[in-house]
């Protein structure tokens, strides 16, 4: 199943999306009087279940076209949860970038957080932030979002805490993050977390979901891989977090981005405005972002 949120006529909600993408039924007539994807999220398993058995189309079902698709969660109450350098290719190119030695081990995952005041809507815009980015970088990511309270949890559970999935762009201002010798600064500004289209819950794929990912650069293919290239996967990456932390339900974790970033060209191919994102992940769907400059 694939949930969305939206918005018409001033209300946001949240619904099922049909399987050719061209319907939305409202969860509301499907008995669940939930105000976001976040409450239903809390509802647990037994909801999903219920959901799954529920998932008639009729014609109360509002097409895609008279409504706007929102980030699935516009505004997570948690910062999100990133990894950093988890496919091998990327982790060699950023050592290039920062002309550093890379040996080709990763013997640790690299967590780092990105806040979000609110995500960017699948069609929406970036904000270039041109009065102080002058390397603006887009990464096309694998997001996992937790369903239920994660603590202490053996790899081989993980699935069953697992919520769903969606794509996320984990935009980078690189000279921010070069400058400040971190990344949470440079990964944080407004508008530099387009997501969604939708979240497709953990039932949609085998386990774990092997899926191919890639992003476009007005129309340019730039990065094209598959989440089964993860350094660190997700039964890894939850079971070592909950080992010392509390996932809440909405938690989102996003997995890393594969080589084909900006940076990673030589000379580097930064976002300017006008340009247009596009990441995909096969099965989820795409985002497409325009950049702006809203100086």
């Amino acid at each position: 199943m694939k949930l969305v949120m939206y918005e018409a006529q001033g209300q946001r909600s949240p619904g099922l999306l049909s399987e050719d993408g061209h319907q939305i039924m409202p969860l509301a007539a499907l008995g669940f009087e939930v105000p976001d994807l976040m409450a239903f999220i809390r509802l647990g398993d037994a909801a999903l279940a219920e959901l799954s058995g529920k998932a008639v189309f009729t014609d109360v079902a509002i097409s895609t076209s008279d409504v706007t698709l929102l980030a699935p969660i516009p505004n997570p109450e948690q910062d999100v949860i990133c990894l950093g350098i988890n496919y091998m290719a990327h982790a060699a190119e950023s050592a290039r970038y920062k002309k550093e030695a890379f040996g080709g081990e990763r013997p640790y995952a690299v967590y780092f957080s990105k806040r979000v005041n609110e995500a960017v809507a699948p069609y929406g815009q970036i904000d270039a932030h041109a009065d102080m980015v002058d390397s603006l970088d887009y990464e096309a990511e694998l997001a996992l979002i937790i369903g239920k309270e994660a603590r202490h949890v053996a790899e081989k559970d993980v699935k069953d805490y697992i919520f769903g999935y969606t794509v996320l762009n984990d935009v980078s201002a690189r000279n921010i993050q070069t400058r400040h010798k971190q990344w949470y600064f440079g990964k944080s500004l407004d508008g530099f977390t387009p997501m969604g289209p939708c979240i497709a819950t953990r039932d949609s794929f085998a386990w774990p979901p092997v899926l191919g990912i890639r992003s476009y650069v007005n129309g340019e293919l730039r990065q094209n891989s598959d989440t089964g290239l993860l350094i660190f996967g997700i039964d890894h990456v939850v079971s070592e977090l909950s080992r010392g932390m509390t996932l809440r339900p909405g938690t989102i974790i996003s997995m890393g981005t594969p080589a084909g970033v900006g940076m990673g060209f030589v000379p580097p191919r930064f976002l300017r405005s006008g340009d247009v994102v596009e990441c995909v992940i096969d099965g989820i769907g795409s985002i497409r972002n325009t950049v702006i400059d809203e100086r």
